[in-house]
């Protein structure tokens, strides 16, 4: 099933953002640092030309260490862009943010005029917590559904920055499919538009994949489940969601699944690699180029 999100209010915010993106002296992305690739928006590299970035890898406390690291120095080969990580409510950290602003412009001077800063994200990333822990107040409405924010706002912070906050967006097309399924994974979706028992697979299989000690552990497994659905037909059977005839609640379970990945309580996991979304990419190509051989 491909996964894609795109409501109306979602086009009128890219179109504003790239109205006034050219005036910007500095760009802040948030990211979820379980999955920096696939909620990172293709569209702003497009749009920001010159434009220095800070790429805030947020939810630190979730995401596997080892692959953060990864992804620092990966994100940092693009030009013009530096790398950082964040966890919820640090506000030393987020004004650490505000700093390395300056370092990014030295040639402005904020006593002429107030150094102007987008933020962005899609939804559920975290941004509209950042923006509030660098404001120490709340300056921007926060939410457990995503796409809270729905219009720019300018928002004033220490040092003469002002900060333009936008909404979450997403992009017309997930792609590759993969990004679309870690999107729903982490709550970048509103669950309305998801089919849950679908997502849940996806999600099982590859915690078998790249963390069965973690899903093992925490769903009381002994030994080590065949694929995704028999991982999932175990936990049906360990919690007792059974319906009629002892079929498994798979939508019980797939609850479970999604809500403890993103609560934490399954361990700290990253969704996606350097390595893997490169492979991805290629696999992506080749079949587009499959695609444009038999037209």
């Amino acid at each position: 099933m491909a996964i894609n999100w795109f409501p109306g209010h979602m086009h009128k915010a890219r179109k504003e953002i790239k109205k006034v993106m050219p005036q910007m002296d500095l760009i802040i992305e948030v990211v979820d640092a379980r999955l920096p690739f696939s909620s990172e928006n293709p569209l702003v590299p497009a749009l920001r030309g010159d434009t220095p970035v800070i790429k805030v890898l947020n939810k630190r406390d979730l995401a596997d260490p080892a692959i953060t690291e990864q992804w620092l120095g990966w994100l940092e080969k693009e030009r013009g862009v530096r790398a950082i990580t964040m966890t919820h409510n640090q506000r030393a950290e987020a004004l650490d943010i505000l700093r390395l602003a300056g370092e990014m412009t030295p040639d402005h001077d904020r006593q002429k005029r107030a150094l102007r800063v987008m933020i962005l994200g899609i939804p559920n990333v975290g941004k509209s917590t950042l923006i509030n822990t660098m404001a120490g107040r709340p300056a921007a409405k926060t939410g457990n559904e995503p796409a809270v924010t729905r219009a720019q706002q300018a928002i004033k912070l220490p040092d003469n920055v002002l900060l333009y906050d936008t909404p979450g967006f997403l992009w017309p097309k997930l792609s590759p499919e993969a990004c679309g399924y870690r999107l729903a994974i982490s709550g970048a979706i509103r669950s309305a538009v998801i089919e849950f028992e679908d997502v849940a697979l996806f999600e099982a299989d590859y915690l078998l994949d790249a963390y069965p000690e973690l899903a093992m552990a925490r769903y009381g497994f002994e030994e080590k489940p065949r694929d995704g659905l028999a991982l999932m037909d175990g936990i049906a059977a360990k919690r007792r969601f059974l319906g009629r005839g002892g079929v498994p609640d798979l939508h019980k379970v797939s609850e479970i699944l999604l809500n403890e990945f993103r609560s934490g309580k399954l361990g700290r996991i990253s969704l996606e690699t350097p390595a893997m979304v490169e492979q991805e990419a290629r696999e992506e190509a080749e079949r587009q180029r499959e695609k444009s051989d038999k037209a």
